[in-house]
């Protein structure tokens, strides 16, 4: 009886062990490297200059998407700033490499208020909102972490921050998955990936 006990506490361990190997690989794909196939989700929302955006925007050149909000005090308008600087380094005329802001904050951030907060910053980067539901579904769809966080539940006007993922997304021009730069990357470190990313196409 108690060789079969450890028999089924063995059979528990590995099972479990397989389940967290096969998670993983589903949900990271090692840094440096292309997944096989598009990442993320098909899509239509509304750039901000109120133009229809599906994901076939992430296609055809090498990609950076970054997901914020445009009520975001520091980490967005600070990684915005950062990433049309190295864009610039890397590709001065806009030739190569695409660039996104997808909000996370879609009932505030409408394709207008998007375009005033990304023009004040970067005229190499688009930004990207939409119809709500639609906006989350492609936020999940592109496994980022959004939640809305009540700054006083008292407050009658219900205001509200959102913790969210903070890392730059790269997508090679098939749309697939080849890094991140993460917040407050060494700006070397970022410059270089961004070129690696150019070199893949």
């Amino acid at each position: 009886m108690k060789a079969l006990r450890i028999g089924i506490w063995v059979a528990v361990f590995v099972l479990a062990a397989a389940l967290g190997w096969l998670t993983l690989g589903i949900t990271k794909t090692p840094e440096g490297t292309v997944a096989s196939g598009p990442f993320g989700v098909p899509f239509t929302l509304v750039s901000q200059s109120g133009q229809p955006i599906s994901e076939q925007a992430f296609r055809g050149k090498p990609t950076a998407v970054f997901f914020g909000y445009t009520h975001c005090p520091d980490v967005c308008p600070t990684t915005l700033f950062e990433l049309d600087g190295w864009l610039q380094k890397v590709d001065p005329d806009g030739s190569k490499l695409n660039a996104y802001f997808v909000t996370v904050d879609p009932d505030r951030d409408t394709p207008e208020l998007m375009n005033q907060y990304v023009s004040n910053v970067s005229k190499r980067i688009v930004g990207i909102s939409g119809p709500p539901d639609k906006v989350l579904d492609m936020v999940k769809g592109f496994r980022v972490y959004a939640k809305k966080v009540p700054l006083d539940a008292n407050a009658p006007n219900g205001d509200y921050t959102m913790d969210h993922s903070a890392s730059v997304f790269l997508l090679d021009d098939e749309g697939r998955f080849a890094g991140t730069i993460a917040y407050q990357e060494n700006p070397d470190t970022a410059v270089k990936k961004l070129e690696n990313l150019m070199k893949r196409g």
